[in-house]
């Protein structure tokens, strides 16, 4: 990080190291290089370099020299070109026939759709890892009984396991869609400028398409039956679509913290250190800022998207060049951001407080009023008046409210109970058990296990094959 230039969070704040390397400047034109070194191999085999010539290409291309390509490129204006005289001023043998055939998207959009598929992987890995999180908070609280809650207003009883069940199926979706997205991200191919292979066939007829297989298996890459001068831009919408659909989850689940971790519920925390300063004003502070921060970064991803969605809807027949500027920021952001909102995910649910006795007194207090439609059911199945029943219990919830009120204990069941009209229909103790919200989870423990068991069962998310560049002595390596 350089202190006296402005720095992208996501360059130093935000994402893990392992993304930011594989986004990094020097990553890329090691990646351009390596396609420029299958190239040479795949053009040798058919005779348009000799052997010298391709093995000089693949001996210098570890030899980045950013300053000197970025020297040209501000005389021409064109980042690959001036990668190329960069690279062919080293490799006096091959340089002279580096690049030949190829327009600039062969090689961008070649290492473009590797590299996504390298960062989605990477999320894909770490989605898996917060969702056996989950699988564990829900087996361990599948059965403790919580209070329920609608329009934010006391509702029917439910389990924590089964809240948190919620959270993992919505994630299970995004699993879902993070695939397809995986599996849709397929190369331009090695095409030339309007992606007809002309070039190519001028050099050495009938050869596109071994050439064209021969460099995408070296990036593990397939493409599709056409293509224009870039791949589809409607695989960057796909992607950041799956991506802001992933945040959505995690937001709705970091919203969720928030409110149940207030005072007034108290029933979970997210971890907050022994030295974490929650205010610089209020030193008694416990803000939920990794909940903040989830919610905060998780409404970047939709503007991703609504961006990649620009770039598909106006692309103009062949290509034109006003998504290139946007596509540096949006694509390699997105896939930061969402592996930030999985990693800080993950730490909120591995290290996720739970009160278990704020959560018996939410629901003592609020509880017994979910028993209240089981009493009228069961009293009008004995022959009472339905609307009579209503009434009488009606009146017995707004008094067992104001009781609330007043910060006394709920009293609805005693009411209820006490009620000779209704006790003339339904046993007093019989009440007073409908009222035991322990009692109305109907099959929640189940079905939280049963998510508990996919997640368990899921496959291992796609691995993208990373490319070798074996440049001699100079650079070995996967990158």
């Amino acid at each position: 990080m350089d202190e006296t230039a402005y720095a992208s969070p996501f360059s130093w704040r935000y994402g893990s190291a392992e993304l930011r390397a594989l986004f990094a400047e020097r990553t890329r034109r090691l990646l351009w290089r390596a396609f420029w070194v299958a190239l040479a191999d795949a053009q040798r085999r058919e005779g348009l370099l000799t052997d010298e010539e391709a093995d000089d290409v693949r001996a210098h291309a570890g030899e980045i020299d950013l300053s000197a390509a970025l020297a040209i490129e501000r005389q021409i204006r064109h980042d690959l070109m001036a990668e190329i005289k960069v690279f062919a001023s080293q490799a006096a043998v091959g340089g002279g026939k580096l690049h030949l055939g190829a327009t600039s998207m062969d090689v961008e959009d070649t290492v473009e759709i590797y590299r996504l598929r390298r960062a989605l992987a990477i999320v894909g890995e770490r989605l898996h890892g917060l969702l056996r999180g989950f699988a564990e908070k829900i087996r361990a609280y599948a059965d403790l009984v919580c209070m329920g809650f609608t329009h934010l207003q006391p509702a029917e009883p439910t389990t924590l396991g089964y809240r948190f069940a919620i959270y993992a199926q919505d994630l299970l979706i995004d699993d879902a869609a993070l695939r397809a997205a995986f599996d849709a991200l397929t190369a331009k191919g090695v095409r030339g400028a309007v992606g007809t292979a002309a070039s190519y066939e001028a050099l050495a007829p009938g050869a596109s398409a071994r050439i064209e297989a021969y460099v995408l298996e070296r990036f593990g890459l397939q493409a599709r039956d056409v293509a224009t001068q870039v791949y589809p831009r409607k695989l960057d919408y796909l992607l950041l679509s799956a991506l802001a659909g992933l945040g959505a989850s995690l937001s709705k689940f970091a919203a969720d913290m928030r409110i149940l971790s207030a005072p007034p519920f108290g029933e979970v925390a997210e971890p907050f250190g022994r030295e974490q300063v929650g205010s610089s004003a209020m030193p008694f502070k416990r803000n939920p800022i990794l909940c903040e921060r989830l919610d905060s970064l998780a409404r970047l991803l939709p503007a991703y998207a609504d961006v990649a969605w620009q770039n598909a809807a106006t692309n103009y027949l062949e290509r034109t060049l006003d998504d290139s500027a946007n596509r540096r920021t949006i694509l390699p952001e997105a896939l930061l951001c969402a592996d930030e909102l999985l990693a800080v995910a993950s730490n909120v649910v591995d290290g996720l407080r739970v009160d278990e006795r704020k959560i018996a007194e939410n629901l003592r207090t609020y509880g017994p009023f979910a028993g209240t439609e089981a009493v009228m059911m069961a009293a009008v199945r004995n022959g009472a008046d339905r609307q009579t029943v209503h009434e009488r219990i009606r009146r017995a919830a707004m008094e067992a409210w104001d009781a609330l009120g007043r910060g006394e204990s709920n009293p609805l069941a005693r009411l209820l109970a006490g009620d000779a009209e209704l006790t003339a229909w339904v046993e007093a103790d019989r009440i007073e058990a409908m009222l035991d919200p322990r009692t109305h989870v109907g099959t929640a423990p189940a079905r939280a296990r049963a998510v508990a068991d996919r997640i368990a069962m899921l496959a291992p998310f796609p691995r993208q094959r990373e490319v070798t560049l074996d440049a001699g002595n100079r650079t070995a390596g996967t990158i």
